[in-house]
């Protein structure tokens, strides 16, 4: 069950205004990045102007980042600064894109002091085939599939924390919410959990030994804890308001989610044990939902937030504990957020009348990039797999 209605239009037109940046970031470094074939140089500017830490200029810059080709998987990365190398290593991948982009990691944490996060993976829905499906893609939409084939409305995928499973909510064959586990590995689908009710928001913890998920076999939607088979469900929210989308803390030991015990979606959290549910201070909006818990950097926690008639990405710093901050100025509605590896940029959805795409944003920007190519308009709620 989700508070954020699919119905919700933004009230502004859609327009395709490519990257925008909100603010100046004083602390760009200049850089040129090229490949040793016009595919890898392609694959580096991509992912480098994607990224907010970095400006790229035609030559001349602070770094000068090169890439070639050695093997089939295998990519070499050469980071020059002031004529000294500071970076020469060989990235090897499941395939040359991949290693590609695990090289270009190792550039990132070298030069800029981030984790790299361009090696993720996206599990999303697409209506790419009539029907709303899971698919699975690079980052940038590369080596995308379609690993579902329910002829059935499928909701909210999640990884698995070794990234060989997906969890995802689907109304196939009973045409009720159930919970199913996929193996990507046989694309085996198994039943994880179908009670009676509503069966959704499934989510694995980081230390992957327990699942989250919302159900309402007992009355009002709650939040109950899982093994990773499905088995031993136990109730952990006893409130007579609404509880969904459910997300763990890094460490695995607390649980954030959205209620509206206050009269409106907020946020909360309590211990994965049970206890009592706290609601966090966000002081930001009326409307705060679809949270997501970095874990690149445990105190900050990601949300839909309403403003106006719209709805914008927020982000709510747990150790500064002031008011929540508005990170996205998207011209559309911005919704759904999935934090990658370095705590500062995610993946949301941008929901425009007639379509909907995935976008890169930098929080510390507001620089935005869509990922979403032309022919998978229709794709929304990415989950990150990070490696």
């Amino acid at each position: 069950m989700a508070f954020l209605p699919v119905s919700v239009l933004a009230q502004t037109a859609s327009r395709n205004l490519g990257d925008v940046v909100i603010s100046a970031d004083l602390k760009t470094i200049s850089a040129s990045v090229s490949g040793s074939t016009p595919e890898l140089t392609n694959l580096a500017k991509m992912a480098f102007n994607a990224h907010g830490r970095y400006r790229l200029v035609p030559s001349g810059g602070t770094l000068d980042i090169k890439f070639t080709a050695v093997a089939a998987n295998q990519v070499q990365v050469t980071v020059t600064k002031g004529g000294a190398v500071v970076l020469n290593q060989v990235a090897q991948g499941t395939s040359g894109r991949n290693a590609f982009f695990r090289a270009a990691d190792a550039a990132v944490t070298a030069t800029s002091g981030l984790k790299g996060f361009f090696a993720s993976r996206l599990a999303f829905i697409s209506e790419y085939s009539g029907k709303s499906e899971v698919f699975t893609g690079d980052l940038f939409f590369g080596e995308v599939r379609q690993i579902t084939k329910d002829n059935a409305q499928a909701i909210t995928p999640r990884w698995s924390p070794d990234g060989g499973k997906i969890l995802y909510t689907s109304f196939y064959k009973s045409g009720f919410p159930d919970i199913f586990l996929l193996d990507l590995n046989s694309l085996q689908r198994t039943t994880f959990v179908s009670f009676k009710g509503t069966n959704s928001g499934a989510r694995f913890s980081p230390n992957g030994s327990q699942v989250a998920m919302v159900l309402s076999g007992e009355g009002n939607p709650e939040i109950y804890v899982g093994n990773a088979q499905g088995r031993g469900v136990a109730r952990r929210t006893r409130m007579s308001s609404v509880e969904a989308s459910p997300v763990w803390s890094p460490d695995s030991s607390r649980l954030l989610f959205t209620s509206d015990a206050a009269g409106g979606p907020q946020l909360y959290v309590m211990p994965a044990a049970g206890g009592t549910a706290q609601r966090l201070p966000t002081s930001i909006s009326g409307y705060c939902a679809e949270p997501d818990w970095s874990l690149g950097d445990p105190n900050k926690i990601a949300f839909t937030m309403r403003i106006g008639r719209g709805y914008q990405i927020a982000v709510y710093d747990m150790a500064k504990r002031t008011p929540a901050k508005q990170v996205s100025k998207a011209p559309n509605d911005a919704v759904e957020p999935a934090w990658l590896a370095d705590g500062r940029h995610l993946v949301y959805t941008e929901r425009a009348p007639n379509s909907r795409s995935i976008y890169i944003l930098d929080t510390e920007t507001g620089k935005r990039t869509r990922l979403s190519p032309d022919q998978l308009r229709q794709t929304s709620q990415a989950s990150v797999w990070i490696r």
